[in-house]
């Protein structure tokens, strides 16, 4: 493992589906975003955190740092129009080029510190690694409202967060990416573009994503069953 590892925390989505920003609702008495800031701040093995936020909120922001003692965020950066350009400012705030990058969504705050050390280990000799879970469902490929294919659920992964790249083919990736254009739905979709290698790692069921009041009942749950 290497000396350094900068986690960067997307959390500028406005939270349509949600009704309001995700990251600031609270989950067992505590903001959704310092459960993640909490459990990043105990991994000894990340040295930094950048949250990257909205502007508006970047105040809020610094009081949950703040409150919860979050002593490795020495800087938060405003986030951009679409998820990829807030992790590319993320990326771009970092100081030192030695390090890796763990990408972590601010909306997954059951995340546990295994599972961040899983995914880190794994990048070695690696262009990228990601956390993952296989389907539960049967999926099926529909066009116009037709069934046009189903694919073998065994070769069907539910990618997750954290997600490990070494800073220079993540920083490659994201650069050619503001270039050329495109729209990718994680972190991983661009350096696998690009021709780079990413290491899937068993993820963790209870690591959802608080997308809707839905998923947050589930989140408070899975907490009361610990």
């Amino acid at each position: 493992m290497r000396n350094r590892v900068v986690a960067i925390v997307p959390a500028a989505g406005a939270g349509k589906r949600f009704g309001g920003n995700k990251i600031f609702a609270t989950l067992k008495g505590l903001p959704v975003l310092a459960w993640v800031l909490k459990t990043l701040q105990s991994a000894e093995f990340i040295t930094e955190i950048i949250p990257v936020l909205s502007g508006k909120d970047i105040e809020k922001g610094l009081k949950i740092v703040e409150s919860f003692g979050i002593e490795k965020v020495k800087k938060i950066v405003p986030g951009g129009k679409e998820r990829q350009d807030s992790v590319f400012r993320g990326i771009s705030a970092i100081d030192e080029e030695d390090c890796l990058v763990l990408i972590h969504d601010g909306v997954r705050p059951l995340v546990r510190e295994g599972l961040i050390k899983r995914v880190i280990a794994a990048v070695e000799g690696y262009d990228g690694a990601v956390a993952a879970v296989p389907v539960k469902d049967t999926i099926k490929l529909v066009d116009n409202n037709l069934v046009i294919k189903t694919p073998d659920r065994n070769t069907l992964m539910s990618v997750q967060t954290p997600q490990v790249f070494p800073y220079k083919i993540i920083l490659e990736g994201y650069n050619r990416m503001k270039v050329e254009g495109g729209f990718y739905t994680d972190d991983a979709s661009i350096v696998e573009h690009y021709g780079g290698k990413v290491r899937v790692v068993e993820g963790d069921y209870r690591n959802i994503k608080i997308t809707t009041r839905e998923d947050l009942l589930i989140a408070e749950r899975l907490l009361e069953e610990e």
